[in-house]
């Protein structure tokens, strides 16, 4: 058995064939995708988090509303920039989303990938502190978060309240009993998947890592993935972790399959630079007929480890054809592979 959830970037935009021509268009059919998914069976409802960009950038008002409107499905993130977060704030706005969604919410979060403008933290207000880069600040601000999360107070009380406090520390309201089991760490590279399991985080990994050996993506990332469980048992950690990986993925079963995704039945890993000294290996989509998908996704070792498939969607083609898209997995794929 695996859990299934869909893995969307929010895109919007005003062009011809886009049916999220506005902001607004995006987040309604967010939350209807994330109705849909959870009538045919789908397991989880994960938003791309990217800030000065036509896509979903405040995550926890969509969070929250998808939460009110579902009972089942899990709700997440992957990922949250933890460059941009003030770790308090975000916890407040994490615990309510969470009590919402009745302890449903999946937060993924990292350092981020390359932004659409130059340190847009920096303009959120946030700034390494001396000697810091913007990824230690993000690892510290992603620390600081856990730690409020455990709910364990921290701040001396005004001694004159404007109302009758508990005693002793206070800390974050509203706090969700559970929500700190429930981060996942988006890791592009072995040494932050360790890095996370040391900190009894979840695992992401996506559609793109670090080329750390020069073999196929799904073979690294299955090495990577037991790095990270390795480094979660070492710790003393005795929650059963759970780690998702991310595909796009194309059953092809209609006239709209094929010419929507046809061309990406021959697509294959690709290598790339995402700054000026880390060379990335970005996954293959996966596209075919139903039993040519299950023998290839039988081989990818990574999609084997893993508990929780996150499958990347074209949000911009509506919640009709995305739900389509979903459940010709669900039925068509998922068995056959003893998923379902």
């Amino acid at each position: 058995m695996k859990k299934i959830g869909f893995l969307s970037f929010g895109h919007w935009s005003p062009g011809e064939y886009s049916r999220t021509r506005s902001a607004a268009d995006m987040l309604h059919q967010s939350i209807d995708l994330a109705v849909a998914a959870e009538e045919i069976g789908v397991d989880g409802a994960y938003f791309r988090v990217h800030h000065f960009a036509r896509q979903a950038a405040s995550p926890f008002p969509l969070l929250a509303a998808i939460g009110a409107r579902t009972s089942t499905i899990e709700i997440g993130t992957g990922v949250i920039d933890m460059r941009y977060e003030n770790p308090l704030y975000m916890a407040e706005d994490a615990g309510a989303a969470d009590l919402i969604a009745g302890g449903r919410l999946q937060l993924g979060i990292s350092r981020g990938s390359p932004e659409q403008v130059i340190d847009g933290w920096r303009l959120f207000g946030h700034e390494p502190a001396p000697g810091e880069t913007g990824t230690d600040m993000a690892r510290r601000h992603t620390q600081e978060f856990l730690k409020v999360l455990d709910g364990e107070g921290f701040a001396q009380p005004n001694p004159r309240p404007m109302f009758p406090n508990p005693p002793g520390l206070l800390r974050i309201e509203p706090h969700s009993e559970g929500l700190r089991d429930r981060i996942w760490w988006g890791s592009g590279s072995n040494a932050t998947a360790v890095w996370a399991g040391e900190l009894g985080m979840n695992l992401q990994s996506s559609t793109l890592k670090d080329d750390e050996t020069g073999e196929p993506l799904h073979v690294q990332q299955r090495k990577q993935i037991e790095a990270y469980r390795e480094a979660y048992r070492a710790a003393g950690h005795t929650r059963e972790p759970r780690v998702s990986v991310s595909r796009s993925i194309f059953a092809l079963t209609d006239d709209r399959d094929r010419a929507y995704f046809g061309r990406d039945r021959n697509s294959r890993d690709q290598i790339g630079m995402i700054d000026d000294t880390t060379r990335a290996i970005f996954g293959r989509s996966y596209a075919g007929e139903p039993d040519e998908l299950v023998k290839l996704l039988q081989d990818d070792e990574a999609i084997q480890a893993a508990d929780t498939l996150l499958l990347t969607i074209p949000n911009q083609l509506g919640v009709d054809y995305n739900t389509h898209v979903l459940e010709s997995i669900l039925t068509h794929v998922a068995p056959e592979l003893g998923w379902r």
